[in-house]
């Protein structure tokens, strides 16, 4: 313990006995003293009439790429498929609550939708 603390006033005072520029202590008296600086960090929860819109943006790839719709029902049923089989992988099973209602309410659409009619 005291080697340290030996250590600890060697080091304050080379460095105390460098420029300014380069770390040191300044001779000039004190201007002002601050004692202690407070961050209060708030979190406020918003229902859902107090919800902010957010900005549209354009949608992408994970690999970066834009991405692009379905252009039918034939890829719509093989982009179905292949989010089924990529149910647990790691990247979409942390979203899997949200993608179950969305899948959810778009079933319900279809069922309801009339020839010609857009939701």
């Amino acid at each position: 313990m005291h080697r340290r603390r030996a250590w600890e006033l060697r080091s304050a005072q080379d460095r105390a006995e460098r420029p300014v520029s380069d770390g040191g202590q300044s001779r000039e008296p004190v201007r002002e003293v601050v004692e202690r600086t407070q961050t209060v960090v708030r979190t406020v929860v918003l229902g859902d009439q107090d919800k902010v819109p957010l900005a549209p943006r354009a949608a992408q790839r994970l690999n970066g790429e834009p991405y692009t719709l379905p252009e039918d029902a034939v890829e719509w049923i093989e982009a179905l498929v292949a989010l089924r089989r990529e149910v647990s992988n790691p990247k979409i099973y942390a979203f899997r609550h949200h993608i179950a209602l969305a899948c959810e309410k778009t079933a319900r659409a279809l069922r309801e939708a009339g020839p010609g009619q857009r939701s």
